[in-house]
């Protein structure tokens, strides 16, 4: 039986922060505006079908595998904060690219940048985070930040909303654009950021990494954890508006409620949570997509145009509680399973999890759509069953994974 909860600690303190804080928000608007519309932009910008447009995602972001393992040794060496500038650019060109490219190999190569770029923002924002928060506020500061991410998705799916209920070329377009430049912004925002401890000795380096047994079922549940990330945000816009055919601001509106209840719920959850076992909390994150999943289903029996509507955002709702549980447990227990000096590898080892899934995630998610309802979220409810036993093994095996939140 989980633990109750403790007497709530006092409010975080962004004080000396503030750049990298803004930094986060900056890059999350931009995101959130292009995220729920991927696949309808280059549905309506070019001539290829849904399954061409999602091979081409998905072999850019496997081009991209090989970023995280070499982020790694660079932010053990250099610290995060030049790494992150490159992500950041990397990310702005990518986008760039997208504004131009109408072949298959051209959304490729676009992809491959952005998801290079991703995964080593990703890869050194896990290792900025641990060293900014003393370790029993790290779910803390996990959870602040995702709270202002998910915010500054928010805002960006208001938009992207109005620009699904829109559908034109131009709409799209513009909305490309502002991402490319909110990169630039972010950029600019990290300049005054202080670099996170350069230079650390690496002993063992990658071996040392891969020997480490204990990390591996780590890895194997964030990967879970991240294909049901990535499952809202690819798969809900096409199955909402192309199979059930709901009102275009359906998938908007399902893509806010996940961002606003994130946003403004995340960091009261977590401080409602301390106390309670990390590995515990994690399997209560899985079983909630699960049945998240299942509303989703429940929607395609659905005739009445409103009630469908409303069981496929009280989907969402039921999803994001798992996305709320989990998405800062899962963070905090790979940051302090990693010793000091290989820090950088070892989230880098995790991240490669998140990339592996999200170059794997369109191809997967459009060949299920394409197959039919069933296929796709029976197959996602398999994939949280998964998740939540690897959750389980972290937790018997994992020092980091038994300890409370907010007890470090």
């Amino acid at each position: 039986m989980i633990a109750t909860a403790t007497a709530r600690p006092a409010r975080l303190s962004i004080a000396g922060h503030g750049r990298f804080v803004a930094a986060i928000v900056v890059d999350s608007v931009g995101t959130g505006v292009f995220i729920p519309v991927t696949m309808l932009y280059f549905l309506a910008t070019t001539s290829l079908s849904l399954v061409q447009v999602g091979a081409a995602l998905t072999v850019g972001g496997l081009l991209a595998l090989p970023a995280g393992p070499l982020v790694g040794g660079l932010v053990d060496r250099y610290g995060s904060k030049p790494v992150l500038q490159a992500a950041n650019l990397a990310q702005a060109f990518g986008f760039a690219g997208y504004l131009v490219a109408d072949h298959t190999w051209q959304i490729a190569v676009c992809a491959w940048v952005n998801s290079a770029g991703r995964a080593v923002f990703f890869g050194c924002y896990g290792v900025t985070v641990t060293a900014l928060a003393a370790p029993g506020d790290r779910e803390r500061w996990f959870g602040l930040l995702g709270s202002l991410r998910n915010l500054g998705y928010a805002l960006g799916g208001l938009v992207a909303a109005v620009a699904v209920g829109v559908g034109t070329r131009s709409v799209y377009t513009a909305i490309v654009a502002v991402n490319a430049v909110s990169y630039v912004a972010a950029f600019g925002l990290l300049r005054a950021v202080p670099n996170a401890k350069a230079g650390r000795d690496a002993a063992g380096g990658w071996r040392q990494v891969l020997r480490d047994w204990r990390f591996l079922p780590v890895v194997g549940q964030q990967l879970c954890f991240a294909v049901s990330l990535f499952a809202f945000s690819i798969a809900i816009p096409v199955y909402a508006v192309h199979v059930l055919g709901l009102p275009g601001w359906t998938a908007g509106a399902a893509f806010v409620l996940n961002t606003l209840l994130v946003g403004f719920g995340q960091s009261v959850v977590v401080g409602r949570l301390r106390g309670r076992v990390r590995s515990r909390v994690l399997v209560a994150g899985h079983g909630a997509f699960a049945v998240g999943y299942l509303l989703f289903l429940a929607a395609r029996g659905v005739d009445v145009t409103a009630v469908a509507v409303g069981v496929l955002l009280l989907g969402a709702a039921v999803y994001t509680l798992g996305e709320i549980l989990g998405g800062p447990v899962s963070s905090t227990i790979a940051a302090d399973s990693a010793p000091d000096a290989l820090r950088g590898r070892y989230l880098a080892f995790n991240q490669l999890a998140v990339t592996l899934a999200g170059a794997t995630a369109p191809i997967m998610l459009s060949g299920l759509l394409s197959t039919g309802a069933s296929a796709t979220w029976l197959t996602l409810v398999g994939v949280s069953v998964l998740g939540a036993t690897l959750a389980t093994v972290v937790g018997r095996t994992v020092p980091a994974a038994r300890k409370r939140i907010g007890n470090g």
